[in-house]
């Protein structure tokens, strides 16, 4: 993504629309609206990267492996403006894990570099390397691994032995197997898994080749299934819509306790504010690929979609409709305007952030203990989204709303706690 489109993307989410009259009921089917579009483009991009997968699959090599990655990074726009739509709404928090959990022992999955170590009593299976083992003991029970197939990754080996970081599934497991480790620690680069780990003939490195690629293929398959089930919960009729349309303020106060907690908790504290206090590369979000400040770019953008109810397809057409903005505007316009204010300026925070990842300093290298420029970037779009967040909930008094809970983080509310 080059810095020109970076620029005109974010210019272009600083206007507000014009404020009108609105009911509530109105703002929600808006609101479900803009999920519907938001998780089909998600299923359309999978799609799309599980294309690029199978053709490099077919015939792997240094070209079709760089297509694979950047069909894997064009489908993380989409997806990562959906995730306001967590925490306020239980049927997508419940299942979010299945496709962006995060961090993960990649060593479940595959080899990994000899300092990675082996299990450990926090995680019995963080060397599991289930490529290279195609039978292994789970809970006292004989697990046959030898088809590499959905139900393994998803109902097996996801969250194995109850271990949250036993992640098998989703973004991030698709992630480590295009990329590999990322053995750059605070330094340049991302990871670096040559094509030939897929090869079908002597040229295959590392062993398992065979099985690596079924593994991958299997996973793209479940990505694109997962999305498929999400879709459906947002159309005419899904769980999730009937949900939010049920009662009106329950409906505004899930918008609202989806911007807060993602502006606060998850993105300010968890995924970003953690890893400058711990100066460690691996709370990198995206942290194979190098491709976090994407990723919290379009958090941000998320959250901003919500406000002004107005969401721009990966075709280019626009869904929008009756607004947030302008039903808090109605009770409280100062509110309304200084939230609009702020979530323009967290986005330039985070815009900058990009910027400077698309000039040679890229996420983990701004983790750095000895970075003063990168740690003031990444606090500078920290403030602004706590700053943000002050405002949500100055939006939920003035709306009078009742349930809406801001997810914190001992990062920004007990930072002490993160070293114990």
């Amino acid at each position: 993504m080059s810095r020109t489109f970076l620029t005109a993307l974010v210019a272009g989410t600083l206007t507000a629309l014009p404020a009108f009259a609105v009911e509530k009921t109105d703002v929600l089917t808006n609101y479900a609206n803009i999920a519907a579009a938001k998780f089909a483009d998600s299923v359309i991009s999978a799609k799309t990267l599980d294309a690029a997968i199978n053709a490099f699959l077919a015939a792997p090599s240094d070209e079709t492996l760089e297509t694979a990655r950047l069909a894997w990074r064009a489908a993380r726009v989409p997806y990562m403006q959906t995730e306001v739509y967590r925490f306020g709404n239980p049927i997508v928090d419940d299942w979010e894990g299945r496709v962006n959990a995060w961090p993960l022992d990649e060593g479940l999955i595959d080899y990994v570099d000899t300092a990675y170590g082996g299990a450990t009593d926090e995680n019995a299976f963080a060397a599991l390397n289930v490529i290279a083992n195609p039978t292994f003991t789970l809970s006292g029970t004989k697990v046959d691994a030898t088809e590499i197939s959905k139900t393994l990754l998803s109902d097996v080996l996801q969250e194995a032995d109850g271990v949250e970081a036993n992640v098998a599934t989703g973004y991030h497991a698709i992630e480590f197997l295009l990329w590999g480790q990322d053995l750059n620690g605070t330094g340049t680069g991302a990871g670096a898994r040559a094509w030939t780990d897929f090869a079908t003939d002597d040229a295959c490195t590392n062993g398992n080749c065979d099985r690596r690629a079924d593994y991958l293929r299997t996973a793209s398959a479940l990505l694109v299934d997962e999305l498929d089930f999400m879709a459906a919960q947002w159309i005419e009729g899904g769980a999730a819509r009937e949900a939010v349309l049920a009662d009106p303020a329950e409906g505004i106060s899930m918008m609202l306790t989806g911007m807060g907690s993602l502006s606060y908790g998850e993105l300010a504290g968890e995924r970003m504010k953690l890893g400058v206090l711990l100066n460690d590369p691996e709370e990198e979000h995206d942290c194979f690929s190098d491709n976090t400040p994407y990723s919290h770019y379009y958090d941000g953008l998320g959250i901003q979609n919500v406000f002004l109810g107005h969401y721009t397809r990966i075709d280019g057409s626009v869904v929008t409709g009756a607004a947030l903005k302008d039903l808090i505007a109605e009770t409280d316009k100062g509110v309304a305007d200084q939230l609009g204010q702020e979530i323009n300026t967290s986005l330039a925070e985070l815009g900058e952030i990009v910027t400077a990842s698309e000039n040679g300093m890229a996420y983990d290298m701004m983790l750095a203990r000895d970075n003063a420029e990168g740690e003031e970037m990444i606090l500078g779009a920290v403030d602004a989204l706590v700053a943000q967040t002050r405002s949500i909930e100055r939006a939920v008094a003035a709306l009078d709303l009742q349930g809406v809970s801001v997810e914190g983080s001992d990062s920004l509310d007990a930072p002490d706690a993160v070293f114990e």
